[in-house]
């Protein structure tokens, strides 16, 4: 089953559940922001795809985090961020099954879906 992680207001993700539900693909969507995400699976993400992808370093979470936070991110430091600030995520992270995917394009989830 495919998953969709990422919060509702958030315009990538309409964005991203429009082309799944205007595709007729079938997905599961987790709300992080309302559900919390495990370490287990950030550190699975952040082993995956590098903590750099996943951070989101352009919203105002990121902006609001203490300098000293920032400046000394590694992967460690990262997942802990990830779980205490869920909006740090960068959205979508799209869950095929086989493998992760970070952000929305339409190129790339025509290729995944048909």
């Amino acid at each position: 089953m495919t998953t969709i992680y990422g919060i509702t207001n958030c315009d990538t993700m309409k964005k991203a559940r429009a082309w799944l539900d205007g595709h007729g693909v079938e997905y599961a969507f987790h709300d992080y922001k309302k559900a919390g995400i495990g370490e287990t699976l950030l550190r699975a993400w952040v082993a995956e795809l590098g903590w750099e992808v996943l951070v989101n370093r352009r919203g105002t979470t990121w902006r609001r985090l203490a300098q000293a936070d920032r400046d000394g991110i590694d992967a460690e430091s990262a997942v802990w961020l990830l779980v205490q600030n869920p909006s740090l995520i960068r959205r979508p992270v799209l869950d095929t099954g086989e493998a992760r995917h970070v952000g929305f394009s339409e190129d790339l989830y025509r290729e995944l879906f048909t």
